[in-house]
């Protein structure tokens, strides 16, 4: 069977232009002429160093290094140059930062998401859950420069005053569980209408498949959600809200605390045309079972899941329990996006610099995730089962000692094996404290903005 995943390209290659000091990352994966015919906007570039192709490698050795400045990019590409025996660009940073302000948003989201489908399509089949793709939804918060152009389209918490806060965005992201791949994801502000996250992911509901199981928290199981669901023949399962209702003994009993429940259609909430409303069905059948969960050393618990997975039959609460308990992946997915590869904090001073700067995170992240994947089909494993801080270590640490210059498949293969041997914990139903232990410096906090201060003295 051949399970390559990068079209054509030996694996050993994308090791090798991974993390390498002279050249710049996925040099090999994402080629000038795949590029190129992805510029959908009209701009011209003329004849520069930084070509479409060499800024967006820039942008992605960017992100995905400790030292995320532009120096940092500019001096890599000065290297890469240097090390063809070509001559060097100026380490001044301005033509790169206008190359990549010239970068198409609509280029690098479609790169994002085709990297996600095709690494999806290949896929060994005894993954699939039931024999269907598991996709995974969730919200998270980002922080980026304290500018006027990014106040005004991510503003702070209304809890802050001006000028001691910073922008704040939500995000949510679809990721794929058995790849680990983020298969698109919506950008809004923290508050306000049609920001929250039923709304952002509306958006994202055409990177859905028919057949595709979603798995969200208990944010999300709203009447029009789920039969917008239904409408597209997308399977859902989620814990039941707690501000909703419900009674074992009525519906169509499926078994011990199983059944089929009838929702009525709610009033028409405020931001919904009349139009749109009258779409939905008056009614939808829905499942409502209650499942256990077990903790070591501790009591179980029981948690009420509502699907679309009507059949008890091809789907028992066990199947249930067990798929529901992949969602925890998605939480592991966005820590390694926000905090392994520092997308927490932006650098963007626009809000579409913002995006672009978020799209290319998701982008290092789907090709570093294209490594895991081919990791885990050879030696036998999942992806969900491998450490993606371990995979960059591993790469670094090879790269550092020179081992990659070779190109040697002993010590690729060694590489491989090194990202796959270790499993990581079990995290099922893993609760910790929202709490840090470390106590921070004692520095009063800043009232006003800082220019009030420089003013003052």
């Amino acid at each position: 069977m051949n399970y390559s995943i990068f079209s054509g390209l030996k694996t050993k290659e994308v090791i090798t232009n991974l993390k390498s000091n002279d050249k710049l990352p996925f040099s090999q994966i994402l080629r000038k002429d795949d590029i190129d015919p992805k510029l959908q906007d009209a701009v011209i570039y003329r004849e520069r160093i930084f070509t479409p192709h060499v800024t967006l490698l820039a942008f992605l050795s960017q992100v995905m290094d400790d030292d995320q400045s532009q120096q940092a990019a500019v001096s890599r590409v000065v290297a890469e140059f240097i090390a063809r025996g070509e001559e060097p660009p100026s380490a001044n940073t301005a033509a790169y930062s206008q190359a990549r302000s010239k970068l198409s948003e609509s280029l690098l989201s479609s790169l994002v998401r085709d990297s996600a489908t095709q690494l999806e399509a290949e896929i060994p089949a005894e993954w699939l859950w039931n024999g269907r793709k598991v996709k995974l939804v969730d919200g998270s918060t980002v922080s980026m420069p304290d500018t006027p152009a990014n106040q005004a389209a991510y503003p702070q918490a209304k809890t802050q005053n001006p000028g001691i806060g910073f922008p704040i965005a939500r995000v949510v992201v679809l990721v794929d569980y058995f790849t680990g791949a983020v298969a698109d994801f919506a950008i809004g502000a923290y508050s306000g209408k049609e920001t929250g996250e039923h709304a952002l992911f509306r958006q994202l509901v055409s990177s859905l498949s028919v057949r595709d199981v979603l798995l969200g928290d208990r944010y999300y199981p709203s009447f029009f959600l789920i039969a917008m669901l239904i409408r597209n023949g997308i399977d859902g399962v989620f814990p039941i809200h707690s501000a909703r209702d419900y009674d074992f003994k009525t519906g169509i009993s499926l078994g011990d605390k199983d059944h089929v429940a009838k929702w009525k259609r709610p009033a028409k909430p405020k931001w919904m045309e009349q139009d749109e409303y009258d779409s939905f069905p008056k009614e939808i059948s829905v499942r409502e079972v209650a499942i256990e969960k077990h903790r070591q050393g501790f009591r179980s618990q029981t948690l009420v899941l509502v699907t679309t997975l009507l059949d008890a039959v091809t789907t028992t609460k066990n199947m249930l329990a067990e798929l529901y308990n992949y969602r925890w992946f998605v939480e592991i997915s966005l820590r390694n996006i926000k905090t392994v590869m520092h997308m927490d904090i932006l650098r963007g001073k626009t809000p579409g610099m913002v995006r672009k700067e978020i799209w290319v995170h998701l982008l290092a992240y789907n090709l570093i995730r294209k490594i895991m994947v081919q990791a885990a089909i050879i030696y036998q494993r999942r992806p969900a089962e491998l450490s993606f801080k371990l995979a960059l270590q591993t790469i670094k640490a090879f790269q550092q000692r020179g081992l990659l210059k070779d190109n040697s498949c002993e010590i690729y293969t060694k590489l491989l094996k090194a990202i796959a041997y270790k499993k990581v914990g079990n995290r099922n139903g893993r609760q910790e404290p929202r709490a840090v232990k470390r106590r921070p410096k004692a520095f009063p906090r800043l009232q006003q903005s800082r220019g009030f201060y420089k003013n003052a003295a």
